[in-house]
């Protein structure tokens, strides 16, 4: 009668606790009335049946911090189906429980020599198994089986529908950062076509107002050519011309990251940015090894049109002396530029607002993160994820 009582207060506390850590919690110290135990954990197996996600109260393991196959649990053939409670005097030398490739660590490592496992089962299904642990050798018999089942069968439902509830948490929340994604893309990318419309326009422009006009001058220039001197002349202009030409078709199209590489493109824009009638200091470091070459077109491209931007934004508007561009695998693969010059958000206005406006959208429609510092300078930052870093040790 006294068990009964305590299995009552069990039903009780459960009442009202919405996640299953907190359900468990709440029922370890009537589960101590009944049964001593120096841990207490609930495996759930998901509804396939290979993974199983462990609950703990007691000691604190390494079995709750991750999912794990069934195949390396020490109650494994609980889980699967193939008994319905386990009892062992000393798990450390039971192959039962420490096996080849089991997941056994904690019981070696806190020393759980008697355990009683118990199926937790829902409409005659097995949805997981509760465990008792004490330190002690041959602590639990046959009554302390019945105790747990008992025990078992009063979580049981309550734990399989917290599991239900959390699992439908989770694919809300996953469907609602879906959408935020697929809204961010969606605008992102009519952004990003304003943006090329601007850039469009903008060479258009260039190639009116500069190139146009120069191959009319020059057109007339010939036909008043007289002598080789004057030849001459109209060839210079010729040469001006196509350098001008060139420099527009560079800004549109970065052949010297295809031909030559990021480090190299960016140094050339670099130097071409900051001519020769500004002292400033400029430097890119590639610390990556050049993986950032291995990325896809898309990436790369997206990546040099952001340095492109900074570089800009620094030499025209930050009043910078010195200008560090650098890659690097540090938590992911990480492009940083970096100038010491105006460092206020005040800067955030008109043309430059607009350029780091472009950078974000860049940095979004590559599923990296993007972000600006001002410290002594300004800092724009941009980080794709862990694994484009793949098979390359990362740089401390």
């Amino acid at each position: 009668m006294a068990d009964l009582a305590y299995y009552l207060r069990i039903s009780n506390h459960l009442a009202g606790n919405l996640d299953i850590k907190s359900a468990l919690r709440s029922v370890k110290s009537e589960i101590d009335r009944i049964l001593q135990v120096d841990h207490l954990d609930v495996c759930l197996v998901d509804d396939k049946g290979n993974w199983n996600t462990s609950y703990e109260v007691g000691l604190r393991t390494s079995w709750s911090r991750t999912r794990a196959p069934v195949e390396v649990s020490p109650v494994r053939d609980i889980l699967r189906g193939e008994c319905d409670s386990m009892l062992t005097g000393n798990a450390l030398e039971d192959p039962r429980y420490v096996f080849e490739g089991a997941d056994c660590e904690p019981i070696i490592k806190h020393q759980m020599r008697s355990r009683v496992n118990v199926a937790m089962k829902v409409l005659g299904r097995t949805i997981g198994a509760l465990n008792c642990s004490s330190q002690k050798l041959d602590f639990y018999d046959d009554q302390a089986v019945e105790q747990v089942r008992n025990i078992a069968d009063i979580l049981a439902p309550y734990f399989y529908a917290l599991r239900a509830n959390e699992q439908s948490r989770r694919e809300a929340i996953m469907r609602a950062e879906l959408q935020a994604r697929e809204e961010g893309l969606r605008l992102g990318a009519l952004s990003l076509t304003d943006a090329l419309e601007l850039e469009r326009q903008r060479i258009g422009m260039d190639l009116h107002d500069q190139t146009l006009a120069d191959m009319t001058r020059i057109s007339r220039e010939l036909e008043r050519c007289k002598t080789q001197k004057d030849i001459e002349a109209v060839r210079g202009s010729m040469q001006t011309c196509i350098q001008g030409l060139r420099e527009i078709i560079d800004t549109s199209i970065p052949s010297l990251l295809e031909l030559f590489g990021f480090q190299h493109a960016v140094r050339t824009h670099l130097e071409r940015a900051v001519g020769t009638d500004q002292e400033i200091d400029i430097d890119v470091r590639d610390l990556s090894d050049g993986l950032i070459d291995d990325l896809p077109q898309t990436k790369r491209i997206a990546l040099f049109r952001i340095a492109q931007e900074a570089i800009n934004n620094a030499v025209r508007h930050a009043q910078a002396s010195s200008i560090l561009v650098e890659i690097e695998c540090r938590d992911g693969l990480h492009l940083s530029v970096r100038d010491d010059g105006a460092s206020s958000a005040a800067i955030e206005t008109g043309k430059v607002s607009g350029g780091l406006t472009h950078m974000r959208t860049r940095a979004r429609l590559i599923a990296a993160q993007f972000d600006i510092r001002y410290a002594e300078g300004t800092e724009i930052s941009v980080r794709l994820p862990v694994s484009e870093c793949r098979g390359r040790e990362e740089v401390a």
